[in-house]
């Protein structure tokens, strides 16, 4: 649900945050393997003059995919063009983005694990050879003509690296996963837009909204302004312990950063289907949730957390989960009230 407060999905206040993200290297905090990495990539290709090789970064969302896009343009010192698999309808939309890109610019595609097979063929010669073929007319008496392209950069984003084409993923010189955030570092991302935006903040207050931010910076920063505001209105302004555990607590986010949604997820598999094994359809059923949301928003979290596995029967709540939520665990996944 894309109004979940803890939703890693993107959300139109979410905008306003763009003055919050680091735009080199240098301010990126966490992720410490993958910019290692861009660094020696975008050293390389600067020093040869080139354009970067093509990147595709993959993981959960609200990690920073969009964010090191634009880091890399900058460090890079060249444009970029931000688009969306879904955006691109047809062949000839990408064609037009294609014809318009300079000289070592970035085309940056989020979720391109979406972009139609017809678009992708058109992909494969443009990331390859830097060239598009276009076909004039139609019938015998079609041709087909190539242009030649600048030598551009294509920055892919995905959540699904297992929907994408095996011949896209090849394509791309450099794949990188983004994990989820150490807490010291989403500690120190709160600290950092804290004093951007200039909330008196107590390192407790925030550990705590750290601690509850499911390793997230989008999360974070959204749980950062939440308790701002909680601050400002019932207490003195400053965000301290006590204040970001209770402004917290109003909105219904546990010490492990889980909400209302995930917890009758975990419900749903321990009451209705004895912990587990259950398909994702049924669970999306039970609680009237589209699975591939599940998927893709809840359940990264929740594994991470060690309370939910995937089995090839299906998902299983560990007992960690069933101690979490105050229930025992029976070793036949029936719970009991402690």
């Amino acid at each position: 649900m894309s109004d979940r407060i803890i939703s890693s999905k993107p959300g139109p206040e979410d905008r306003s945050s763009w003055s919050l993200r680091p735009k080199y290297l240098k301010e990126v905090i966490g992720q410490n393997r993958v910019k290692d990495i861009l660094s020696i990539l975008i050293e390389a290709a600067k020093q040869r003059k080139e354009a970067l090789d093509h990147v595709l970064l993959h993981g959960p969302p609200g990690l920073g995919k969009t964010t090191l896009a634009h880091v890399i343009a900058n460090e890079m010192g060249v444009n970029i063009r931000i688009t969306a698999g879904p955006a691109i309808e047809r062949a000839g939309d990408l064609a037009s983005i294609l014809t318009h890109l300079q000289k070592g610019d970035i085309l940056f595609i989020d979720e391109i694990h979406r972009l139609s097979r017809a678009v992708e063929e058109v992909l494969y010669p443009a990331m390859e050879d830097f060239v598009l073929d276009i076909v004039i007319g139609k019938g015998p008496a079609a041709k087909n003509v190539r242009l030649n392209l600048p030598r551009f950069t294509v920055i892919g984003a995905t959540t699904r690296l297992a929907l994408m084409t095996s011949p896209l993923r090849a394509r791309f010189g450099a794949t990188q996963r983004l994990d989820f955030y150490e807490l010291d570092a989403v500690q120190a991302i709160v600290e950092r837009a804290a004093a951007l935006l200039k909330v008196p903040v107590d390192l407790e207050g925030a550990a705590e909204i750290a601690r509850r931010a499911r390793g997230t910076p989008r999360v974070a920063l959204r749980l950062l302004r939440r308790v701002r505001d909680y601050a400002q209105v019932r207490a003195d302004g400053r965000i301290t312990l006590a204040v970001a555990a209770d402004a917290l607590e109003l909105l219904n986010i546990d010490e492990l950063g889980l909400d209302d949604i995930d917890r009758r997820i975990l419900r749903a598999i321990i009451e209705k289907f004895g912990g587990g094994p259950v398909g994702l359809d049924t669970i999306g059923a039970s609680i009237s949730e589209e699975p591939d949301t599940i998927m893709d928003v809840y359940e990264p979290y929740l594994i991470q957390l060690g309370f939910l596995e995937r089995t090839p029967r299906g998902r299983v709540v560990t007992p960690h989960a069933y101690a979490h939520l105050g229930l025992r665990y029976d070793g036949a996944g029936q719970p009991a009230l402690f």
